[in-house]
């Protein structure tokens, strides 16, 4: 994603009004009904409209300029709206004034109410392997855009309130004369609520959203793997006006561990062994997640074969049934004998009739 101020053509320190105005510059120009059809045109569009969503707000703002687009991402939570506008309606909806203002103000087919739901948000959540097992319940804080308290969303003093709009009277719309015909349309100043802010809310400076520091628990099932996607409804972005608040998903992560690595239902892992129990077979103790267990390997076995140990890998999000542990044989040769064990090594290799080297006459007998 392209840098929000390389978007919009300004220096980063420039003020709100040189923000707006560039904005109203390129969202005239890529304006769909001046493009109708064109695919490119609508997503700049877009973009345009992103960047400013993010820039015209102070609070978004210092965030943008102190984690660029990582504060609305994962990790810490994060509105899907700071990633990047997808529906053209809420374009209008969320900057309706500025459109009135060369475009007549007029509400576009589909456009939604004010009081409109707030934004998914997405949370990456990383837990161990182990607590694939049995699950886990975890807490987590992040923080996300809200309605302000003491105002209610209205960006208005609560002691002073709304007051009618001078521009239409309270109607919500204004009417405008293009020849023979005339036209209401949604009033550029009020937004088409028919009120104004009379004195601004001092806690959010007329914005009406304040970011709001959330902690709450998730329960994470037993089986979850690396994608696994958990909705906790309604703790998502707060709504706008008296709409509800979005959902929140939140993304697992399963963390490497350091002996075992994962394929769906089953662990993989290694064993060493020496030559002559791979040659006679042996039982070992082995690490599972849930502690150590006795294994037995089969004499003659080969370096490279897996051993199962059963009904000790992971259950899934459909199933108590469990999967297996697989156990690759690495065979250790040492790389020095005592006297007796090369004689009696050497007195094997005699018996089976192989050829070996003779340290006496360097070469192989």
């Amino acid at each position: 994603m392209r840098d929000f101020y390389e978007v919009l053509g300004v220096e980063k320190s420039a003020d709100q009004d040189v923000i707006k105005k560039a904005y109203r510059k390129l969202a005239m120009q890529y304006h769909p009904d001046k493009n109708p059809g064109n695919k490119e045109a609508e997503d700049k569009f877009k973009e345009a409209a992103s960047a400013y969503e993010i820039l015209s707000n102070p609070q978004k703002r210092q965030q943008y300029d102190t984690y660029g687009h990582r504060a609305f991402q994962g990790g810490g939570g994060g509105g899907f709206g700071g990633q990047g506008f997808t529906d053209i309606n809420d374009i209008f909806e969320s900057f309706g004034d500025i459109f009135g203002d060369f475009f007549g103000g007029q509400q576009r087919q589909g456009q939604k109410s004010s009081n409109r739901r707030g934004s998914d948000l997405r949370y990456l959540l990383e837990v161990k392997l182990e607590d694939v097992l049995e699950g886990i319940e975890k807490e987590i804080t992040f923080e996300t855009e809200d309605n302000c308290k003491p105002c209610s969303g209205t960006g208005a003093d609560p002691k002073f309130g709304m007051e009618t709009c001078g521009t239409c009277a309270g109607r919500g719309q204004v009417v405008r004369s293009q020849g023979f015909f005339q036209m209401a349309t949604t009033c550029p100043t009020c937004r088409g609520s028919g009120k104004k802010i009379k004195k601004p809310c001092a806690s959010c400076n007329s914005q009406g959203r304040v970011m709001a520091r959330r902690k709450l628990k998730v329960k994470v099932p037993a089986g979850v793997d690396n994608g696994t996607r958990l909705r906790v409804s309604g703790e998502g972005e707060g709504g706008y006006g008296s709409g509800p608040q979005g959902d929140l998903y939140v993304e697992i992560r399963v963390a490497n561990h350091a002996n075992f690595e994962r394929e769906a239902q089953n662990l993989y892992s290694e064993i060493k062994i020496s030559y002559s129990q791979a040659i006679l077979g042996t039982e070992v103790e082995v690490k599972t997640l849930e502690g150590k267990e006795p294994l037995k390997i089969p004499p003659g076995t080969q370096g490279g074969s897996q051993i199962e140990l059963s009904k000790k890998g992971l259950p899934s999000l459909r199933s108590a049934a469990r999967g297996h542990i697989y156990y690759e044989v690495k065979i250790d040769i040492p790389k020095k004998l005592k006297p007796e064990e090369e004689q009696k090594l050497r007195e094997i290799a005699e018996i089976r009739g192989e050829k070996i080297f003779d340290k006496k006459k360097g070469f192989f007998s």
